[in-house]
């Protein structure tokens, strides 16, 4: 007997037998996987509600069932996917399929964990909720009258939907598993301003207000009568009905902690997120540690750019300058969002020296939308699409545009996540999933990218970069911070006060993020650490053979894999002289 490591997961294959034999055992043990993936797939994609990185091609005409009953089942479902997954000898895979096999049992781990965390009792999170994340629908254009019919059912499907969401709400709320009071603040405002909204003026309409002129206008009437009256009928209602449980019942009585520890169950609740956002096996200690050590070394990076503009003063003076200078900012929302195209269209221009394979989907760059971009993130980006917030432009400073442009848009989410989607290679599983450790921790590697590639045009431009970085590492001191080490919310802002460059109404909105989102804010710097260090790795091991597009081929073929998926993949690519990834021609 031998024992064998595959991807971190550890399997002992048999004594070695004939090639024929091997090749049996594998085959069989294949199949078993694929069938079993293949299943519990096809039956999961039946409960995911339309969000901000969805990719709908055509309208659904129902939401998701999220009562309990269901949640149970899916927990059932889930245990015995894994007890089906123990069953399979690793070791008898094939080399693809045990990447794969590595890749969907973290998935199945963390959805069990959050089955029996019951995080569904919690369906909103630092700046989105259940009902917001259905209005991402509507930027969809619906091409054919069925469209219109099923999304007219989807509508007319709100308050079913909603009264299984506040029972679950109402079951947090009874054992404490609430977000903090604090992160709900402001949260009913999206809701009432669906409420306010009638007939044509209802965000929900807006797909019935450019529709294909092969339907008659006629047909384009009925249809926009029924939506009108779906609207009147289910949606406000829907909506009325939240408000007044969030106003009377959820925000006066939620946790008054904003410690993830004090949730119940609350120190495995949190290290489950840990290992559910780093996919890494770190406790808070070590995390926040690192952290420390990270923003320590970025600090002196920091001094140096300052010098190099000959400012005469400390840190905290040189902060103040950023965030108070008029030339830092602009007067008008379209002002913001011209300035976020023209970094896209620059990498565009230097694109194919990076990358040897590029996504064949385009983005949009989309103002966020006025109801939610009081506690929104300054941006955030995904399969066709870059959301720039424009809310409160005096905090929203042009020096850190480029690399929150680089994150969000390109190289980052809006190019890593379509990469993914349009990779016939790997399993659906894999191309329509996303790991946090790998696509933030990607999209943070684009940031510092951007020095490289020459997309930062002053030193207070690398500044913004080296905040950014900063904001992220200060993330591992103050998530842990707060979640784990008893911090205040006035303590976790005064720390990113100190050491980064962003406005005090990002502060706070960032903050407040990772009070209602624990163990996220994590997986950014941590993911980033390891595909630098994974870089130099291979820069070292291959001389003059590295090949930088190859390299980011390689990453970005994977799809979202855990940390250690990545790692021995480059050990791969090392090994095998670092070629690309892709067939020539």
């Amino acid at each position: 007997m031998v024992a064998c490591s595959v991807i971190g997961v550890t399997a002992c294959s048999s004594t070695s037998s004939p090639s024929a034999t091997t090749s049996v055992v594998q085959n069989t043990a294949d199949s078993r996987f694929e069938a079993l993936y293949e299943a519990e797939w096809a039956w999961r994609q039946n409960k995911d509600a339309t969000d901000e990185n969805s990719n709908t091609t055509s309208a659904p005409s129902s939401l998701p069932d999220v009562s309990i009953p269901t949640q149970q089942k899916r927990l059932a479902r889930w245990q015995e996917t894994l007890a089906q997954l123990d069953a399979i000898d690793v070791a008898a895979l094939s080399e693809t399929n045990q990447i794969n096999y590595a890749v969907y049992r973290l998935q199945i781990e963390n959805l069990i964990a959050d089955q029996q965390f019951k995080t569904y009792e919690k369906p909103l999170l630092g700046d989105t909720a259940f009902w917001s994340n259905l209005a991402y629908i509507t930027r969809e254009t619906f091409h054919s009258e069925q469209d219109f019919e099923n999304y007219i059912q989807w509508l007319q499907d709100m308050p079913r939907y909603f009264d299984q969401q506040i029972a679950n709400m109402k079951l947090g709320l009874a054992r404490k598993f609430t977000l903090p009071k604090i992160s709900l603040q402001g949260r009913d405002a999206s809701v009432i301003s669906v409420i306010e909204a009638k007939g044509a003026d209802n965000m929900y309409f807006k797909p019935f207000k450019k529709m294909p002129s092969r339907l008659s206008e006629e047909k384009q009437a009925q249809l926009q009568a029924k939506a009108k009256a779906a609207i009147a009928d289910y949606v406000i209602p829907a909506h009325q009905t939240l408000l007044t449980f969030l106003q009377e019942d959820y925000i006066p009585n939620a946790q008054p902690s904003i410690a993830g520890y004090d949730l119940p169950d609350g120190k495995a609740y949190y290290q489950a997120q840990i290992k559910k956002y780093t996919t890494l096996d770190l406790s808070a200690e070590e995390i926040h540690q690192i952290g420390l050590n990270e923003v320590a070394r970025i600090r002196q990076r920091m001094h140096e750019v300052m010098a190099e503009v000959g400012f005469d003063g400390d840190l905290q003076a040189f902060l103040t300058f950023l965030r108070t200078d008029e030339q830092f900012y602009v007067d008008t929302p379209q002002a913001l969002l011209d300035r976020a195209a023209w970094t896209a269209k620059e990498f565009d221009g230097v694109a194919d020296q990076w990358f040897g394979h590029l996504p064949r989907k385009r983005f949009a760059i989309i103002k966020v939308p006025d109801d939610i971009a009081p506690f929104y993130t300054a941006g955030r980006g995904g399969p066709g699409t870059y959301w720039v917030n424009t809310y409160d432009l005096p905090s929203r400073p042009l020096y850190s545009l480029p690399a929150l442009t680089l994150h969000e848009s390109a190289p980052g989410h809006a190019f890593q996540m379509p990469l993914s989607l349009e990779n016939d290679a790997i399993p659906e599983f894999r191309r329509k999933s996303y790991i946090s450790a790998f696509g933030e921790g990607w999209a943070l590697y684009s940031e510092l990218l951007g020095e490289e590639m020459g997309l930062y045009h002053t030193p207070y431009e690398v500044f913004g970069m080296l905040s950014y970085q900063m904001w992220r590492a200060a993330r591992l001191v103050v998530d842990t911070g707060i979640h784990a080490k008893g911090w205040t919310r006035k303590e976790a802002q005064d720390f990113m006060k100190e050491n980064t460059a962003l406005s005090i109404h990002e502060i706070t909105t960032e903050v407040d993020r990772y009070i209602a989102w624990p163990g996220q804010a994590l997986s950014y710097y941590l993911g980033q650490m390891a595909i630098v260090d994974h870089r130099a790795r291979a820069e070292e091991a291959l001389g003059e053979q590295f090949d930088i597009r190859n390299f980011h081929d390689m990453i970005l073929q994977m799809g979202s894999v855990p940390l250690a998926v990545l790692e021995e993949r480059v050990d791969k690519f090392i090994a095998e002289g670092g070629p690309s990834p892709y067939p020539a021609g």
